[in-house]
């Protein structure tokens, strides 16, 4: 399964360099246009999604960055019409929801971005799409043995 040219580097190695290779293309490659929410965004949007009433603090946590990081996305999003805070004190935080509007950005944004998917996967044989899956999958359970099975990001 050569996808992309020929990988100079093997093992650990070569697996290290495309997990970095993909991660600056998810970051930077995928948004187009003002319709295209940024990897944080997204990221945001869908625990926001998940998380029906979480707070600023709560996603901070989760995420691991600082807390004005998560509150100039809070900003953003409630300014675009896509999260609305419940009233409460600022101190503790404001329950946050995905507003209608917010609901179908956020599903429009996952409909495209596995149409992307999809679209390079297009010339794989099924068997080779679930070994990647397979893969994919035990990675991220090694990862979430070492995170105490946090899997929420």
């Amino acid at each position: 399964m050569q996808h992309d040219g020929a990988m100079a580097l093997t093992g650990p190695p070569a697996v290290h360099d495309e997990l970095v290779h993909l991660t600056r293309q998810l970051m930077t490659g995928d948004r187009h246009s003002d319709d295209h929410p940024s990897i944080a965004q997204h990221s945001f949007l869908s625990f926001i999604g998940r998380n029906d009433g979480c707070k600023a603090t709560e996603i901070s946590e989760v995420f691991g960055v600082n807390r004005s990081t998560i509150s100039r996305q809070v900003r953003g999003c409630i300014e675009a019409g896509w999260v609305y805070a419940d009233p409460g004190s600022v101190r503790q935080g404001n329950p946050l929801h995905l507003t209608e509007a917010g609901r179908k950005y956020l599903d429009a944004a996952d409909a495209r971005r596995l149409d992307q998917v999809a679209g390079r996967l297009h010339d794989w044989t099924e068997s080779e799409v679930a070994d990647f899956a397979r893969a994919l999958h035990c990675f991220r359970i090694s990862i979430e043995s070492q995170t105490n099975g946090d899997d929420t990001l």
